[in-house]
């Protein structure tokens, strides 16, 4: 005896499209709502996307369908595209879009000033991945936050107490970094995972060790799809399925069996064949959700994964949707008397049509309109998403009435119907003219601020206007520290994770002893740190890239930011605002940050690694891996080093040193040989600030 689970509040089954032809493979496989990408400012720029007209034909075909469409402008948006941007909004606005899914606070300002009644989505982006950084989100506004994959079920239960909607990622490919934290691809070939154009060097050989051709930074596909029901219960509003850059029979596979296990409770032994047959990478993985993370997590592509999608595997799959979905009930009356215009009226419970002929009813000479017939030509909607639920029909005898007429009437009808399902919205669009930003108002200054993995550093770092020392540095250290003389601040993990409520506490208690300066790369440690009125610094995993940017960082309270490493210096120097803004100029800056170390990518345990792996690519570079407790940071090989003569007349106010493996902070003698002298014995490299990113 098989059981039909049947729950209220069911939990929307959200499917990626990267084109229309996974748009209604999504939407006939049973698809809640699909979300997609415009041309521009979408985080999967090789995926098809859609023009203007194309998301119109994209949006009307959902709608009609009782399907919701969420558009990604989800990448870092520098100034130069604002103009662009805002058409992208007003594109989305006219196509009558449900939502907007976003990374960049800059876009949510803009957004909200162009379409204050279109509800906003943060990206997973936006690495939000803690019950504070919902909370934060949640207070701005935002109708949704799409958490960060690397959620734990205790995470995601916690989180879900806030009353905002979240949507968890269900199944589909797994970075090996936090979303939005990943600057892998840009630093080693300008093609920036925040601009949409990642590269995914991390699915190439990267070794840990002696070890030969690993794939340390690889790991299997995620699948929670099981774990629907749980998710259910806990609140959450939407399972999310990645892949907008895959086939639509990849699309159908995912969607059906997360329906199956919604609705059913289990997925059938067929289904779950052919998801693991159309894309994987030797299986799957619930590690995050699980908690369970190590070396069973990872996995990349092997031959058997390839050859098992094959086009008999497309073909079954294509077959299952091949025919239009006829999903949405109606009830209609048709009424036809002799010397009257016959009338048909359809309603789907919301929206009521009446449809009337011109043909005028004549009393039949030979054969009448049989009642039977009539009904079933009327109920003939099966090339539309449409079937007659009750069909009254009241004729009188000896009438006669063309089938035409019939057809005609019935085509009318549904195609009125359709007009009204599928505009939901009616947008008040505000005409928000795009200036340039004025540059005027901007602090500039030189100073000096360092950030540090120890607390031992020489004398010489006095010259610094601030010191950023781990949050858990011993309070008497910390004590020793600013009886010396030195301005101490703290910085506050990028990844909290299970340990937030631990890094409140300390936070609190470091404010306690005197600190009050606190360095703040993600919403979370923003809000915390506000929380205790302490000054705010926001770091470079903010990913502020742009005025509208630090328009936010300003009315949000932050006392000054350290800009992305993705601008030029150009873009920099045309920033507008008034908030104090800074660069990194000095340090191996953090490729990656993950919650899975690679190093245990080798089955390699913190005790036997020491905070000492170091992961080697293709060409012998090495990767230094540093682990704070909670994440891992996978540094670039070489440090960025910009001259002072390079940076000292851009339009900023400071300037950070980000040590991190150096060994020798305790013997600097003065804060110069990281600003004015060529000390480095090893290469460097300018980073992006020359070159820029796609």
């Amino acid at each position: 005896m098989i059981t039909i689970m049947v729950m209220e509040n069911k939990i929307e089954i959200l499917a990626p499209a990267g084109s229309m032809d996974s748009v209604i493979a999504a939407v006939r496989s049973g698809a809640d709502a699909v979300y997609l990408g415009e041309k521009e400012f979408s985080a999967r720029s090789s995926a098809h996307n859609f023009d203007e007209n194309e998301l119109k034909e994209a949006v009307r075909y959902c709608h009609i369908h009782s399907v919701k469409v969420y558009v990604t402008l989800n990448t870092i948006v520098f100034d130069d595209e604002m103009q662009r941007l805002k058409e992208a909004v007003l594109i989305a606005a006219r196509a009558d879009v449900d939502a907007l899914i976003v990374q960049n606070m800059g876009v949510a300002r803009l957004a909200r000033q162009l379409v204050p009644s279109m509800h906003l989505h943060a990206s997973t982006q936006m690495s939000v991945h803690s019950y504070l950084g919902v909370k934060a989100l949640y207070e701005m506004g935002f109708e949704r936050v799409v958490v960060s994959r690397e959620m734990s079920k205790k995470e995601l239960e916690k989180a879900a107490e806030i009353p905002v909607e979240l949507e968890v990622f269900v199944h589909g490919a797994l970075c090996m970094c936090v979303s939005g934290q990943c600057y892998f691809s840009a630093m080693l070939g300008s093609r920036s995972g925040n601009r949409g154009a990642c590269a995914q060097p991390c699915r190439l050989p990267f070794s840990i060790g002696k070890v030969k051709d690993g794939h340390a930074l690889s790991l299997k596909d995620n699948s929670i799809i099981p774990y629907i029901t749980q998710l259910q219960e806990m609140g959450v509003a939407s399972a999310k399925i990645e892949g907008r850059m895959k086939r639509p029979e990849y699309v159908s596979a995912a969607v059906r069996a997360c329906k199956e296990q919604r609705d059913n409770g289990f997925i059938s032994d067929d289904t779950a064949e052919i998801l693991k047959n159309v894309f994987s990478r030797t299986g799957f993985t619930d590690g995050y959700y699980t908690g369970k993370t190590g070396y069973e997590m990872f996995g990349y592509r092997r031959k058997n994964d390839v050859v098992s999608a094959d086009e008999k595997l497309f073909s079954k799959i294509r077959q299952s949707y091949k025919d239009e979905l006829s999903d949405i009930a109606i009830n209609g009356t048709f009424t036809a008397k002799i010397g009257e215009n016959p009338t048909l009226e359809i309603t789907d419970g919301t929206h009521n049509i009446k449809v009337t002929s011109e043909f005028v009813c004549q009393k039949a000479e030979k054969v009448a309109l049989d009642k039977t017939k009539c009904e079933t030509q009327l109920k003939k909607t099966g090339s539309t998403a449409y079937f007659f639920e009750s069909l009254s029909i009241n004729t009188e005898d000896s009438l006669s009435l063309p089938l035409s007429v019939l057809n005609a009437m019935r085509r009318e009808a549904l195609a009125q119907l359709d007009d009204l399902r599928a505009k939901r919205h009616n947008y008040k669009i505000n005409d928000i003219e795009i200036t340039a930003p004025d540059t005027s108002c901007v602090p500039k200054g030189n100073g000096i601020r360092a950030r540090m993995t120890t607390a031992k550093f020489s004398p010489a770092f006095k010259a610094c206007e601030l010191i950023y020392v781990p949050i858990y540095t011993d309070n008497e250290k910390l004590k020793s520290l600013m009886a010396d003389g030195c301005n101490i601040g703290v910085e506050i993990p990028r990844g909290l994770f299970k340990n937030e409520e631990r890094i409140a506490k300390r936070l609190s208690e470091v404010k306690q002893l005197g600190v009050n300066d606190a360095l703040c790369g993600n919403l979370a440690a923003v809000y915390m740190a506000k929380s205790e009125n302490m000054r705010v610094h926001g770091s470079f995993g903010l990913n502020l890239v742009n005025t509208y940017d630090l328009l936010w960082a300003e009315e949000y309270g932050l006392e000054d930011v350290e800009l992305s490493f993705e601008l030029t210096f150009e873009r920099i120097n045309r920033l507008g605002g008034t908030i104090k803004r800074g660069i990194i100029t000095y340090g191996y800056l953090p490729l990656m940050l993950t919650v899975n170390c690679p190093a245990k990518s080798e089955n390699i345990s913190c005790k036997t690694c020491k905070n000492n792996s170091k992961m080697t690519d293709r060409k012998g570079e090495k990767f230094p891996l540093k682990c704070d407790g909670i994440c891992t940071e996978v540094l670039n090989c070489v440090p960025l080093y910009i001259p002072q003569n390079e940076f000292s007349t851009l339009s900023t106010s400071f300037y950070s040193l980000r040590l991190t493996v150096e060994n020798y902070v305790e013997n600097v003698e003065s804060i110069c040989e990281f600003t004015q002298n060529p000390m480095l014995k090893v290469k460097s490299t300018r980073g992006l600030y020359l070159r820029g990113v796609k």
